[in-house]
C-alpha cells in the first residue's frame, strides 16, 4: 500500500508578475521516496523548492504538510553573516551545543573560524552540518555536492540511501543522481511530470515520455507535433552524441594505456630539439613539501604534497586529477603547467604553448564589460570557436543566454551564468592546452552535454580538476588520483576505470605462479619472436624527416591562426576565409598523424636501445 504524502503541492502556480514560471504542477513526497528534481538552468527548480518549503507563497494553488512534520532545507547559496563562526552559522538549525559540536566533528571543521575564511568545499560542509543536525522527516538539496570532494560525496551519498524521509534533490551530478534516487520529477516547459524509478532510467524515461506525448499531438494540434519532434530529436540526438564521443574516448584511453605501459617499462626519453609540439609537458620524479604551519621549523620536513610522481603528457592527451580537497590537485597542476616548481626533480613544457585556463574564481571576467566584448573585444560580433565563426548572438545561445542580453554587464549574472560565459569565452581562443579547474560547478545538464561536445571537438591538450564522476567517465583519456600522503597515480581511463584497477591492485593476482606451475616441465618453452637490433633503413630515415615535417606544419598553422584570427577577413572575402579555415582543419588533421607517426618509431628505437643496454649490462657482468 502506498505511503501518504508528508508534504504536498497541488495545482501549484508562480508567475512573479508575468507569464508562468510554472502552472498546475502537482508534486507529492512521501516516506521513503528519493527523488530527483531534473530541469534545465531557469526552468523554476529552486522556485519549485521554496514552495515547497514554504518561502515563498505561490500565486495559486495548495500546499500541504503534514502536521508535526519537520523539514531540512540546503539552498544553492546559503547566507554567510559578516564575522560569523562556524559554531554559530550552524547552531542557527536550531540544534543543541552537543548536537552542533557533533556536526563540527562529523563534517571535519573548526567551528571558531570565521565563515569569511572558509573555502568553497568548507563552506558546503558547513552548510550540510546545519542541514544534517538532527535527522528531518522531509530533506531538501539544492546542488549539495558543489564544491565537496569525491570522499564527502560519498558520504553524503551512503547517508541518504540511509534516510527514512522524503528527500527532493537537484543536482547536475548524473552519478550522484543515480545513485540516490528512486523517483523522477521532470520540470520542463512549465509542467512537472514524475516517474517511480531512479535517475539512472532518466533518458530512456524522457525518449519514451516525448514519443508517447508526439502520437498523441498529433491528433491535437500540428504545432504541438512540432514542439514534440523538436524536443524528442534533442533527446536521441544527445544519446547519439554521447556514444559517438564514448567511442572516441575509448580509442584515446586505449592508446593512453600503451604509452604508460611503454613509458613504464622503456623510460623512454624525448631529447630537446627532437620534438616540441608532440610533448605538451614532461614532469620527472617531482617531489613537493610545504613548510608547517607556524613558521620556519627546521626540524619538520613539512607537508608532503606529492613525492617522486613522473608523467609525459602528449598532444591531444585529455588528463583528469581528482583526490580529497587539500590533497593537493591544484599545486599539482600548477607545477605541470610551470606555474610553481617542484622541490626536487624537473618539469619541462612544450615550447611556444599557448595555454587557456578556467579558474574557479572567475578572476579573468571583468564585470564593467558586457557579454559581446567579452567574447568579441570591442568592435566586432563574431568570434572564432574551434577554427569555425559564428555571430555571438547564436553562441551566446549555445550557451543557453539570451541573445538579446547581449549588451548586458557581466556583473548583473548570476554565479552559474558566469561560469558558463567564463567557458564561452575561453573555447574563443586559440590554445594548445586547456585547463579546466571545477567547470561543472552551478551548471545544468543541458550546459554539460554542450560543454561535452565542444571538448570532443577540442584538438588541444586537457587537464582537468573535477570531482564530477560522470563529467570524467565521458571527457578524460586517464586519471591521475592524489590519494594522499604525497601518493600520485596514473590510471588509464576515467573514474569507473580508475576504481577497477585500483580494486584489482589491491588484490595482487596469482595467475601468473598458478600459470607456472600447471605448465608442463617436460615441454620445451614456446619460441619468442626475432627482436630487431636496430630500425631498419627507411624507418629511420622517415624518423629522421619527421621533425622538419611536424616544424613545417605547425609554421603552417600559426600562420593560417594568424590570418583567421583577423575579425575583418571574413567580411573581406568570405571565400579566402572558408579556404584557410578547411586547410587549417587538414593541416592539424597532418601534424597528429605525422605526430603519432613520430611517436611510434621513437618508442620502438627506445625499446630496441633499451634492450641493448640490458643486454650489454648483462654480457659486462
Amino acid at each position: 500500500m502506498a505511503q501518504p504524502p508528508l508534504i504536498s503541492l497541488r495545482d501549484a502556480r508562480v508567475t512573479f508578475g508575468g507569464d508562468p514560471l510554472f502552472d498546475g504542477v502537482e508534486l507529492h513526497l512521501a516516506r521513503g521516496e528519493r527523488a530527483a528534481l531534473v530541469g534545465r538552468n531557469g526552468s523554476g527548480k529552486s522556485t519549485l523548492m521554496k514552495c515547497i518549503v514554504g518561502a515563498l507563497e505561490q500565486d495559486g494553488g495548495e500546499r500541504y504538510c503534514e502536521p508535526g512534520v519537520e523539514i531540512a532545507w540546503l539552498e544553492q547559496d546559503p547566507v554567510y553573516e559578516g564575522g560569523q563562526t562556524v559554531f554559530d552559522f550552524i547552531a542557527m538549525s536550531g540544534g543543541e551545543t552537543y548536537e552542533v559540536e557533533a556536526a563540527l566533528n562529523r563534517m571535519d571543521l573548526d567551528g571558531a573560524r570565521d565563515c569569511a575564511t572558509l573555502s568553497g568545499g568548507e563552506k558546503r560542509r558547513a552548510a550540510l552540518a546545519r542541514t544534517f543536525i538532527r535527522p528531518p522527516d522531509v530533506l531538501l538539496l539544492d546542488e549539495p555536492t558543489n564544491h565537496l570532494d569525491l570522499a564527502t560525496i560519498e558520504w553524503l551519498e551512503r547517508t541518504l540511501n540511509d534516510f527514512k524521509g522524503a528527500l527532493l534533490v537537484v543536482s547536475h551530478d548524473r552519478t550522484f543522481l543515480t545513485n540516490v534516487t528512486n523517483r523522477i520529477f521532470w520540470l520542463e516547459r512549465g509542467t512537472v511530470r514524475s516517474a517511480d524509478k531512479g535517475f539512472g532510467h532518466f533518458d530512456d524515461w524522457v525518449q519514451e515520455t516525448l514519443e508517447i506525448e508526439e502520437a498523441a499531438a498529433r491528433k491535437l494540434d500540428s504545432k504541438l507535433v512540432d514542439e514534440a519532434r523538436w524536443l524528442l530529436r534533442g533527446v536521441t540526438a544527445r544519446r547519439k552524441r554521447n556514444q559517438g564521443r564514448l567511442r572516441k574516448l575509448e580509442d584515446m584511453r586505449a592508446q593512453r594505456a600503451s604509452l604508460l605501459q611503454t613509458t613504464g617499462r622503456v623510460k623512454a626519453k624525448i631529447e630537446d630539439g627532437e620534438i616540441r609540439s608532440r610533448l605538451v609537458i614532461e614532469a620527472k620524479s617531482i617531489t613537493k613539501r610545504f613548510a608547517p604551519a607556524g613558521g620556519d621549523d627546521r626540524n619538520s620536513d613539512g607537508l608532503l604534497i606529492i613525492e617522486d610522481f613522473s608523467t609525459r603528457i602528449l598532444r591531444g592527451d585529455r588528463i583528469g586529477i581528482l583526490g580529497p580537497n587539500g590533497a593537493g590537485k591544484t599545486t599539482l597542476l600548477r607545477m605541470l603547467i610551470g606555474d610553481m616548481a617542484p622541490d626536487h626533480g624537473h618539469v619541462r613544457i612544450g615550447k611556444q604553448l599557448r595555454k587557456a585556463y578556467f579558474d574557479q574564481q572567475r578572476a579573468q571576467l571583468d564585470p564593467k564589460a558586457t557579454l559581446q566584448s567579452t567574447l568579441c573585444g570591442p568592435g566586432s560580433d563574431v568570434v572564432n570557436v574551434l577554427g569555425h565563426m559564428r555571430h555571438v548572438r547564436a553562441y551566446l545561445k549555445d550557451f543557453l543566454f539570451d541573445p538579446r542580453k547581449a549588451d548586458q554587464n557581466v556583473g548583473s549574472l548570476s554565479g552559474g551564468e558566469r561560469n558558463r560565459l567564463l567557458l564561452a569565452q575561453i573555447l574563443t581562443r586559440p590554445s594548445d592546452l586547456l585547463i579546466l579547474d571545477e567547470p561543472t560547478n552551478d551548471l545544468d545538464m543541458d550546459t554539460l552535454d554542450l560543454l561535452l561536445d565542444l571538448l570532443s571537438d577540442y584538438t588541444g591538450t586537457l587537464l582537468l580538476v573535477s570531482h564530477d564522476r560522470d563529467f570524467l567517465d565521458k571527457t578524460v583519456s586517464s586519471t591521475i588520483a592524489m590519494e594522499g600522503n604525497g601518493g600520485a597515480t596514473e590510471y588509464p581511463g576515467g573514474y569507473k576505470d580508475y576504481l577497477s584497477q585500483r580494486k584489482q591492485q589491491a588484490a595482487p593476482s596469482e595467475k601468473s605462479n598458478s600459470a607456472q606451475t600447471k605448465m608442463d616441465p617436460g615441454k620445451p618453452a614456446p619460441a619468442k619472436p626475432k627482436q630487431r637490433s636496430q630500425l631498419t633503413y627507411k624507418d629511420q630515415r622517415e624518423l629522421d624527416g619527421l621533425p622538419d615535417v611536424i616544424a613545417g606544419l605547425e609554421a603552417e598553422i600559426e600562420a593560417l591562426e594568424a590570418a583567421l584570427a583577423d575579425p575583418k577577413l571574413f567580411e573581406r572575402d568570405g571565400e579566402a576565409f572558408n579556404t584557410k579555415a578547411r586547410r587549417l582543419e587538414e593541416t592539424q588533421v597532418e601534424l597528429v598523424e605525422a605526430e603519432n607517426r613520430w611517436l611510434e618509431l621513437e618508442s620502438q628505437r627506445e625499446e630496441i636501445e633499451a634492450r641493448r643496454i640490458s643486454s650489454g649490462a648483462g654480457g659486462a657482468a
